[in-house]
């Protein structure tokens, strides 16, 4: 029997085979699938490319962390004081600096050491890399 499932730009094809009339054996063949704008299917990431859009995905999942992204990508200077942060997003000094510290090891951020601060500022091109993995072209 085959099965075909459109919904929301999604074909899929499945194909069911059955051994008996006791089991069913789906074998999960996908003929097609076609998600439009989505770049991450138009070819396949390696293990690295995974594990780096994963961390910054994960970096990105949390509001306190996309709050200070929100902030710096809105800063007239396009950077901020670690003095700054904590109480703008209404955290403890030591909570920030965590998530300062979630950003800048997954790539999304710079950090710039300022006599007694520390300066952060965006990494437009890995926020473009993360923007294209989820459909987002860039503007040419």
């Amino acid at each position: 029997m085959i099965v075909r499932i459109v919904s929301m730009n999604i074909e899929l094809m499945f194909i069911d085979m059955f051994t008996d009339a006791s089991t069913s054996v789906n074998t999960g063949v996908m003929d097609m699938i076609r998600v439009p704008g989505c770049c991450v299917l138009e070819s396949t990431l390696d293990e690295h490319e995974a594990d780096q859009l994963a961390a910054q995905l994960k970096a990105l999942a949390d509001p306190t962390r996309l709050r200070i992204v929100s902030m710096l990508a809105t800063s007239q200077s396009g950077e901020l004081c670690a003095c700054d942060l904590p109480a703008a997003v209404g955290k403890s000094q030591p909570t920030t600096s965590h998530h300062l510290r979630q950003l800048v090891d997954a790539g999304l951020i710079e950090r710039e050491q300022r006599g007694k601060w520390a300066w952060f500022r965006l990494r437009a091109d890995r926020l473009a890399d993360v923007r294209a993995a989820l459909g987002e072209r860039p503007a040419t």
